[in-house]
């Protein structure tokens, strides 16, 4: 099912979970590497590549939000939280830790399965639009359309995989209020369960995790706007 077979790490302390899962990722098509608790996989992340994490939120000692939280300073890397609360409340916790996606226990494996490759679409460079600048300039930080990139000065500014989502889909329409419904549909936020209300404040939080990498103060934004009764807008200079 996947051409480049990507790698992806399970972190759970549940030991038949743990292999469910890697049987039934492995049979559609992926590297699958298994870890029963944050420590582990810490060690396994310190010498290896990953190109997306299923980690449960609910594991003795380090929780899947420490994790995530610290992850998400230094890596870019995709990461789906397993949780068995389906509260808005920790669904948001997640997604504010760094998270890109949730799944509520007890889950459909396809289900899991839809959504680890809904992200991994998300993570290839998207094309720009077909008119308009190469390079958007955002003050201090420039965004490179094509690559699909954020850069300020020499330095890249990584971006998960739902923020680069999210990007390249303002970037369409600069100077164009992109709606908040719109959103929703294209990044596959939140879960269905939880309602509009639920899914349009997943995308609020991930519009603010952006705005502190775009910002030089994302209390007051310049570039990445929110227009009134219309959605989200990238202001470029």
């Amino acid at each position: 099912m996947n051409d480049l077979q990507a790698h992806l790490l399970v972190v759970d302390d549940d030991e038949r979970i743990r292999g469910l899962l890697q049987k039934f990722l492995m049979r559609n098509g992926f590297l699958v590497t298994i870890a029963r608790d944050a420590a582990q996989a810490r060690r396994l992340l310190a010498g290896l590549d990953f190109d997306l994490i299923v980690l449960d939120v609910m594991m003795p000692g380090e929780t899947g939000i420490q994790l995530t939280r610290d992850l998400r300073a230094k890596l870019a890397v995709p990461i789906l939280l397993l949780t068995a609360k389906g509260e808005t409340v920790n669904r948001i916790e997640g997604l504010e830790a760094g998270a890109d996606d949730y799944l509520v226990k007890p889950f459909e494996p396809k289900e899991l399965l839809l959504r680890i490759n809904a992200i991994l679409r998300r993570v290839p460079a998207a094309r720009p639009a077909e008119a308009g600048p190469k390079v958007l300039h955002l003050g201090g930080v420039r965004y490179d359309m094509e690559r699909g990139e954020l850069w300020r000065g020499a330095e890249s500014v990584r971006l998960t995989a739902t923020e680069a989502q999210l990007m390249r889909l303002l970037a369409a329409q600069p100077g164009e209020p992109v709606s908040r419904e719109r959103l929703v549909g294209d990044l596959g936020s939140g879960d269905e369960d939880g309602g509009d209300k639920a899914q349009e404040r997943a995308v609020d939080v991930q519009i603010t995790r952006l705005r502190r990498k775009i910002e030089a103060d994302p209390r007051q934004p310049r570039y990445l706007q929110t227009v009134r009764g219309a959605g989200y807008m990238l202001q470029p200079d």
